[in-house]
């Protein structure tokens, strides 16, 4: 390397910093000058949020890399670059494993890393994160300048630093970062599509604000994580956020789980008890799958969410409490007001800021990104080295319709990667996660026999019914896929991509007959 493409590229770093680009953008700029100056094949450039180490750009690494979360303790060699202030190379007889074995992208499936290095970087005398370097040939980084490359990690750690700033005035940051990861990585939203992105705006718009947030989206979304990040990014974030699942509340002790009770109220009750709205007075409450509350509820839960007083059952006095409320639901609440099955009113109340969680199959490549945070996690659950998806597999996750969305997925992975640990030396230094160990089976829709909805529509005369004629359009729907598995009430609701829950409601609402 020439010491004009040292400092031409430098320049051009310092240019960086002025152009107007995202933050991802800038970082993935910034290894692509590094590869162009040192000898390597691949480069990240990681973030240390304790006790992970989380990939914020990655060159010559396979996509996923960026949804996976390296916990130090786990990755000596990460933990070593750490440990000092100085850069680290690893010898390439070195046994310590490579957190990238299996990762860097290359034509051979079997090709490991070969030589490594990295440095931490130090912002206001603090480690910020790690920048490493990898090279599939040994003995790549025999002829790095010590001073080129310590001048580069400084204004890499200056970069970062600007980048911060930046994007710290461009967001306008009301609150100190916080530390999602540290006790459960699950709180992350992994992904960087259109939709992710437009998410992630519309949470921090809505968090500072007081407003009740009715979150929509079919299931297996994550509509629970955004419910998380609204309450972790608001004011009330040192406070408790109080989970109350709607679906598993029985009618009968309903009113009591949500409101409390006094002692005597009922057979059973021996002692007061606090419900839910007490225990996240200060705080927040998620009213997960709201659309399954009995209209009964709905009447006594409007009346705590227009005056901010709830009665315990048995009891007259009123108990006054500050909540702030989010709710959840995968149904349509505009049709279910419609059809008499959700308290107008009450819908009002929920729905000030509405917010629609996309399905897996509208975000494109976030699907690697989750499926390599999940393989990361199977890594720890089985023990394995490393888990990687081969080009077949995550073309096949790309394209799928992924009906159970990001649960599904997870469930999937966590299959695979099962089936490929038994049939699979674990000692090994990776396992390959092939199309075949992927349960996914593309179905053809179905195309239901409509006459009586074609029928509904082509009446020239009539004015056309639109509920009427979707009504009728599910009925001849569920009918035929009955039939197609004879009467299998399990198999005809995943055909229909519905849990078995809302499929028997379904039922109930359409007046099906599934005894013929």
């Amino acid at each position: 390397m020439t010491t004009n493409l040292f400092f031409t590229s430098l320049i051009a770093i310092v240019a960086d910093l002025s152009a107007q680009m995202t933050t991802a953008q800038r970082y993935q700029r910034l290894l692509e000058h590094l590869c162009r100056i040192f000898p390597c094949n691949a480069s990240a450039l990681l973030k240390l949020e304790t006790p992970y180490l989380l990939p914020l750009a990655v060159n010559g690494l396979s996509e996923d890399t960026l949804g996976r979360r390296f916990k130090v303790s786990e990755h000596p060699r990460l933990a070593q670059i750490l440990a000092s202030e100085n850069s680290v190379r690893f010898a390439a007889d070195c046994e310590l494993p490579d957190p990238y074995d299996g990762l860097v992208e290359s034509e051979s499936e079997q090709l490991l890393v070969h030589d490594c290095m990295g440095a931490t970087l130090f912002i206001d005398g603090k480690p910020w994160g790690v920048l490493t370097l990898d090279a599939l040939t040994p003995g790549s980084f025999d002829n790095i300048d010590p001073m080129q490359l310590n001048t580069f990690i400084s204004l890499t750690a200056a970069t970062v630093k600007a980048a911060g700033l930046i994007a710290s005035l461009e967001q306008r940051v009301r609150y100190a970062t916080q530390t999602v990861f540290q006790e459960n990585t699950d709180q992350d939203m992994i992904g960087d599509s259109d939709c992710m992105r437009k998410l992630r705006s519309e949470i921090s718009i809505v968090a500072p604000s007081e407003l009740a947030v009715l979150i929509l989206g079919e299931t297996g979304v994550g509509k629970e994580l955004v419910a998380r990040r609204i309450h972790l990014e608001s004011n009330r974030a040192d406070q408790v956020m109080v989970y109350v699942n709607c679906a598993a509340m029985p009618e009968s002790i309903a009113e009591s789980e949500l409101f409390g009770h006094v002692k005597g109220a009922f057979s059973g009750a021996i002692n007061d008890r606090a419900g839910k709205f007490e225990l996240a007075d200060g705080g927040t409450i998620f009213l997960d799958e709201i659309g399954e509350l009995p209209l009964s509820i709905q009447a006594k839960l409007l009346r705590t969410l227009q005056n901010g007083e709830i009665h315990r059952v048995g009891s007259d006095r009123q108990i006054k409490v500050d909540v702030r409320v989010i709710a959840a639901t995968n149904r349509n609440l505009q049709q279910e007001v419609a059809a008499g099955l959700f308290r107008p009113d009450l819908y009002h109340r929920l729905a000030v800021y509405p917010m629609q969680v996309s399905a897996l199959r509208e975000r494109g490549k976030d699907v690697l990104l989750l499926a390599g945070a999940f393989l990361e996690k199977n890594q720890q659950r089985l023990g394995i080295k490393k888990l990687r998806l081969d080009q077949a597999a995550k073309q096949a996750l790309l394209s799928y319709h992924w009906p159970g969305n990001i649960r599904e997925l997870e469930h999937l992975l966590s299959r695979a990667a099962l089936k490929s640990a038994t049939r699979t030396n674990r000692q090994a230094d990776f396992i390959t996660i092939s199309l075949a160990y992927l349960d996914i089976v593309a179905e053809p829709l179905p195309t239901p026999d409509i006459n009586r909805a074609t029928a509904l529509l082509a009446e020239p005369t009539a004015p056309i019914d639109f509920k009427q004629a979707v009504d009728e359009f599910q009925r001849q729907l569920i009918r035929q896929q009955l039939a197609a598995q004879q009467g299998n009430m399990a198999a005809t609701a995943r055909a229909l991509g519905l849990d078995r829950g809302n499929f028997h409601r379904l039922l109930k609402r359409l007046a099906v007959n599934t005894d013929a």
